[in-house]
């Protein structure tokens, strides 16, 4: 892929979005169109320092390109309404289903590569497993709307003839790292955990409500943000050698592959700040207490077959490099 390629990253303000536009930094890519609300304050040291060709406001951007109709050589639309806990659908509808058709179509008649996220939240309680099996996608119910949104344009991708020339939508699985410090109660428990023990020096973590799981121990496959951008950066490279086959087209799994409980996260966490575990367990809260996944596990084995072989970092290398380096140090990446 030319250094010189121009390429769209949707939620380049936000979490993981920012992350990737760092990384494509570091492998020498400064022609990048950021997209995103660049208004919202609190993400702004998440991308100011980062070196693009220009930002543009999301609600704007269909027009804007419409009007300087860029070349655009690839498009990851990482942008999205990512709160579990907001229950007005039609708000999910408009950003996370609507916006992604809109990317969707303009990817499809431009002929441009597209890579978007999907989310595991479009697996529900698991009952059908973590399978990134195209057949499943109808009858996956999801446990919120979040979920639902997710799960609806990946059923509406599957379903077109017409298409982008090369696609992947990537289920992310517990995504944690860096630059997720304005996320607030959407941030990972990683982030939480650190701030509790700085300010109380115990970390307090949600009861069980099942019994077939004792307290700290739900199973979540988490997985570092690091990795999610290496994973996007391979198949950028793939699609634009061509080395991406129509066959390879479609959704894919975005974990480690291997479920770890929080218990082991939050020792983890205290490990990287050299200090002995200390954890309380409190009641789950009622209003995501019937909607509470205990147990995700990405089989990777699809995106295995499709060639990559890099391996991810371990719950504890990962927790330990963001402890240790970002927040510690009150750094973004």
């Amino acid at each position: 892929m030319r250094n010189n390629s121009c390429i769209v990253i949707t939620g380049a303000a936000g979490f993981i979005g920012s992350c990737m536009v760092q990384y494509l930094n570091e492998q020498g890519f400064e022609n990048l169109i950021l997209v995103d609300d660049f208004g919202v304050e609190t993400k702004r040291k998440n991308w100011e320092e980062k070196k693009f060709n220009c930002i543009v406001e999301r609600i704007s951007f269909f027009d804007w390109l419409e009007e300087k109709k860029p070349k655009v050589d690839f498009i990851i639309h990482l942008g999205a309404r990512t709160d579990t806990t907001e229950f007005d659908y039609e708000v999910h509808r408009t950003l996370n289903y609507n916006y992604s058709i809109e990317v969707w179509n303009y990817c499809t008649a431009n002929q441009i590569p597209l890579v978007y996220a999907s989310s595991a939240a479009t697996y529900g309680d698991g009952t059908l497993g973590y399978d990134d099996n195209h057949e499943i996608i109808d009858k996956l119910q999801p446990l919120n709307p979040y979920g639902v949104s997710k799960n609806e344009f990946d059923k509406w991708a599957l379903q077109q003839t017409n298409q982008p020339p090369f696609w992947a939508g990537l289920k992310f699985f517990n995504v944690y790292g860096p630059n997720e410090y304005h996320k607030g109660r959407m941030a990972s428990v990683i982030w939480h955990s650190f701030n509790q023990i700085k300010n109380d020096g115990v970390v307090k973590l949600f009861k069980s409500h099942r019994a077939d799981f004792k307290d700290g121990q739900q199973l979540r496959d988490f997985i570092y943000a690091k990795d999610i951008v290496k994973v996007i950066d391979w198949l950028m490279n793939e699609m634009l050698q061509e080395s991406w086959t129509y066959q390879k087209n479609g959704l894919y799994n975005l974990g480690t592959g291997n479920a770890r409980s929080f218990e082991d996260l939050v020792k983890a966490t205290f490990s990287a700040l050299d200090l002995q575990p200390n954890i309380e367990y409190v009641d789950m809260p009622l209003d995501i207490r019937d909607k509470y996944q205990y147990f995700t596990e990405a089989n990777m084995q699809k995106l295995k077959k499709a060639g990559y072989t890099e391996k991810f970092y371990s719950l504890e290398e990962g927790v330990n490099d963001y402890v240790r380096n970002y927040l510690k140090q009150l750094k973004v990446y």
